[in-house]
């Protein structure tokens, strides 16, 4: 591989989002501020929506790494389940023996029990669901009546929900609107622009041993950015790639023509392109000007 031709002590640009390899942006910033503020002041659901490859899944098990001492994590990484399975999966998370064989009035009465324990100890519960969008709407009433247990100091059981889009859809319909009215903070992970692009492939190159020398040119860093139309998934298959073209070729800057033969040999970018791809405003205020057809940051309800 190219780690030794480059200086590099492991791959910068897994896509796998196993939280060791982080870059703190302004986007992910917002969206963890929003979390972490809806934890302590006690409100039961907050939101983080984004696009395939935004970063919802590395956001999530950043959280979980960083989290106080005082909250009690529950992770739901899979949670396309009917409503009894998801009270197992959370009495699976809580340690409960019996729930394996247990109905749903019992499920209830154990994780209450449980819930009531770890608030004795002055600590707060917290379910972090990832993939929040493939939960049927049962199974998402389900999850509002479970985040209803309380006792004298407040909730017992608090959710953060990590989703693509499709998830509002879900929240539309009439029979969530309890849920949908329990938000109390959203956040939306939106792609990311030219700077942000450039700092993110730097840091990840920093945090893998690369030294003070240039690997990318800047042209390079902007051709990365536009082709991926900054979604950090696509941003990470075209930097890997391109190290690999600039190995092949032995050369020790990853220039333009690079990232175009790691683009060529890419499946998929087309559709982010003409998805991401500005938009002239149409008011005659915003003549000339360009947008992106994304809304980002945190939304207070």
């Amino acid at each position: 591989m190219y780690l030794q031709h480059f200086g590099l002590r492991r791959l910068p640009f897994e896509t796998t989002a196993n939280g060791t390899l982080w870059v703190d942006l302004p986007t992910h910033r917002e969206a963890t501020n929003a979390v972490l503020f809806g934890l302590r002041s006690g409100e039961g659901f907050v939101k983080v929506v984004g696009e395939v490859g935004t970063g919802k899944t590395a956001l999530c098990r950043n959280l979980l790494r960083h989290l106080d001492d005082d909250v009690l994590p529950l992770h739901l990484p899979n949670p396309a389940h009917r409503p009894l399975d998801l009270l197992r999966s959370v009495s699976d998370e809580l340690g409960i023996p019996a729930a394996s064989g247990a109905g749903l009035f019992e499920l209830q009465k154990y994780i209450r029990e449980v819930l009531v324990d770890v608030a004795r100890e002055g600590r707060r519960t917290c379910v972090l669901v990832d993939e929040a969008q493939t939960m049927p709407r049962p199974t998402l009433e389900q999850l509002r009546l479970l985040s209803n247990l309380e006792n004298d100091h407040g909730r017992l059981l608090q959710v953060v929900l990590f989703a693509q889009p499709e998830l509002d859809e879900s929240l539309a319909h009439h029979d969530l609107r309890q849920l949908q009215q329990r938000i109390a903070f959203s956040a939306r992970l939106t792609p990311l622009d030219r700077e942000d692009c450039r700092l993110y492939i730097r840091r990840r190159l920093i945090q893998c041993g690369a030294r003070a020398r240039a690997i990318f040119t800047p042209n390079a860093l902007d051709r990365i950015q536009r082709r991926s139309g900054g979604i950090p998934r696509l941003i990470n298959v075209l930097s890997h790639k391109s190290l690999l073209a600039a190995f092949a070729d032995g050369d020790f800057l990853v220039d333009r023509a690079h990232v175009d033969r790691a683009a060529r040999d890419t499946d998929g970018l087309g559709r982010w392109r003409r998805l991401l791809l500005p938009v002239r405003s149409s008011s005659r205020a915003g003549a000339g000007r360009w947008r992106r057809p994304f809304a980002g940051g945190v939304r207070h309800r």
